[in-house]
């Protein structure tokens, strides 16, 4: 099955190439294409992509708030990667907040677009170490806030693998790190994320960092 992505950017020569590149891989598909945040929503609604690829300065209703949006739609289990071409930690920080799944600048080279919805779709969604590196800063310039309950129902492995998680660590790194299979790495982060009460990796690291759990 090859993984349905959606793109929406308002530039068509924009979305011609991204068509492009991730149409030449065998395992991905362009389904769809919109020009706006307001786009984007129906588009989600109507084709069900498995990613979508989202700009964020877009007239009208930005790719951010349409990002909100479409998370936020429970009748929707699509995945979010922002490709912008600023690279600001406003945008990081808010993107994050909104539930996107990775975060990806417009200069990256082909095969990392073609990477960051692989996975995304995987729900493997990973921070790249510049990208976690400001997470971190961000989080440690503060006080942490208060752990909430649901962190206590992790067992001890869980929360080591929560802190591996927050190193940018993918879920292979972590198996060879703790001697364990990959297999058993998967259960552990669908654990975390489902005892925490977060929807992919990205949203369990920004959590760790926010309760000092990283």
């Amino acid at each position: 099955m090859s993984t349905r992505v959606l793109l929406v950017d308002d530039h068509a020569l924009m979305r011609a190439g991204f068509r492009l590149i991730l149409d030449s891989a065998p395992d991905l598909e362009v389904v769809g294409e919109a020009a706006s945040g307001e786009e984007a929503v129906r588009a989600a609604s109507d084709l069900r992509p498995d990613v979508i690829c989202m700009d964020v300065q877009m007239p009208g209703v930005g790719g951010l708030a349409a990002t909100r949006q479409i998370v936020a739609d429970p009748g929707l289990e699509c995945a979010v990667v922002i490709v912008t071409t600023f690279d600001r930690d406003d945008y990081l920080f808010e993107a994050l907040e909104a539930g996107a799944s990775g975060f990806l600048l417009k200069n990256a080279a082909p095969e990392d677009l073609q990477s960051a919805v692989r996975v995304a779709a995987a729900g493997d969604a990973l921070l790249a170490p510049e990208v976690t590196r400001r997470v971190i800063a961000r989080f440690a310039a503060a006080p942490p806030t208060p752990t909430p309950p649901a962190a206590a129902d992790l067992t001890e492995r869980e929360s080591e693998v929560l802190r591996l998680m927050a190193q940018a660590m993918s879920n292979a790194e972590i198996a060879a790190h703790l001697i364990i299979g990959e297999a058993t790495v998967k259960t552990h982060v669908s654990n975390v994320l489902l005892k925490l009460g977060v929807r992919d990796r990205v949203a369990a690291v920004v959590y760790a960092y926010r309760h000092g759990l990283a």
